[in-house]
Parts: C-alpha cells; structure tokens; sequence
C-alpha cells in the first residue's frame, strides 16, 4: 500500500467528495511529497499510514512524532457506498483526532 506523502499520485475522487460534505473543499488540491517540506521545521509530525510510519524520512530531533494508524480508504474495495462509507469513517476518525490534539495543545 502507497501512502501519499511518501508516494504521492493524485486526490483520490472519493476524498473530494466526502470533504465536500462537511464544507471543505479539496478539489483544487494535490497530492505532495514529504519532500517539498524538508526545509521546513515542525513541532509535530503525524503519520496516519503504516507504511508512512516506516518509510518517512527522518526528521530533526526536536520534531515529535505521532503516529494515528487508519486503515487506507483507498484500499477498500466494494460498491460505491462502501468505499465512500469507508472515506467517511476515516475522514470523521481524523476530525475527531485532531480536534483532541488541538485541545491538548491549548
């Protein structure tokens, strides 16, 4: 399974969709490499692939990381409803997550 930092390819239909449905709109977005941020410093980073967890690059030691195991939408295979019910899952789980990260943070 690729996960899209580490291999980036495209937004996935399914994801636009459902973002949609909550008011955001991600059609204009892309899919980016870690690599595009390597100059860049972070306090966190946060990675919600298994594969991601072990192939992201190394980070500088004053960045934390975290890692939130979610099973890949993307891989789920079925009807239509089933891979949007899967994004839809996914995309609450990560809401529901950050908003306790951002509150433990205050």
């Amino acid at each position: 399974m690729d996960c899209k930092g580490t291999h980036p390819s495209h937004v996935r239909p399914e994801a636009i969709l459902v973002m949609r449905e909550v008011g955001i709109d991600i059609s204009g977005h892309r899919s980016k490499s870690v690599e595009e941020f390597a100059a860049q410093h972070f306090d966190y980073v946060i990675t919600v692939c298994d594969n991601a967890k072990e192939s992201c690059p190394v980070f500088p030691a004053t960045t934390k990381r975290i890692h939130w195991s979610l099973n890949d939408p993307a891989a789920v295979e079925g009807s239509e409803e089933q891979r949007l019910a899967e994004f839809r899952r996914v995309r609450d789980d990560l809401r529901a997550r950050l908003r306790l990260f951002a509150q433990e943070r205050d």
